[in-house]
């Protein structure tokens, strides 16, 4: 019953995203037989190190979405302080709901059905408060990539070149922005 649930859900988020596309990003299915799989390209936002690329991202939603939250993966190269090695993004609303084991997270930061987005690019933080879609997670992913978290980092060594040598670190990116064009 919950995979019927969500996966009629995300047929229509889906569909929703074909009508009214959002500036910055693309969606898919990897393969029309399974409503599950995403493929997303998330273009590098202005004003950032990733101005100009073109990352492609595997989302996978569980069978009992939106109760449990998808998982990211780029495919494409990333050097970013919250994406691991294997590409797979580290932001607090696509972990698990409840309490952080670690004590990092609050649980209101964590995934819900129903979360808060913080808009980055107001002057004063502009609360909306949106129902746990593709769009939102996507729309985290970009305000990721614009204001990276090197407090509670995914790469360790991506996290110390932010804080610590920005010009070492706008050159690997750059280089991982030419590789996502010559993909395209």
């Amino acid at each position: 019953m919950a995979a019927t649930q969500a996966s009629l859900l995300l047929q229509k988020q889906l569909t929703d995203l074909y009508k009214t596309p959002v500036d910055g990003f693309s969606a898919g299915l990897v393969d029309e037989s399974n409503v599950f799989e995403w493929s997303v390209t998330i273009m590098g936002p202005a004003d950032t190190p990733y101005e100009g690329g073109f990352f492609n991202a595997i989302m996978s939603f569980p069978s009992n979405y939106p109760n449990s939250p998808p998982t990211v993966r780029f495919t494409s190269e990333m050097w970013h302080p919250n994406v691991y090695s294997d590409g797979k993004v580290c932001i607090s609303i696509l972990h698990a709901p409840g309490d952080d084991p670690n004590g990092y997270e609050l649980a209101s930061e964590r995934w819900s059905p129903v979360h808060t987005l913080v808009s980055a690019m107001a002057e004063a933080p502009l609360d909306i408060t949106i129902s746990a879609t593709v769009e939102s997670i996507v729309l985290s992913i970009i305000s990721m990539l614009s204001s990276p978290n090197d407090e509670s980092p995914a790469n360790v060594e991506a996290a110390k070149e932010w804080r610590e040598r920005r010009g070492e670190f706008r050159k690997k990116v750059s280089r991982c922005v030419r590789k996502s064009q010559e993909m395209c």
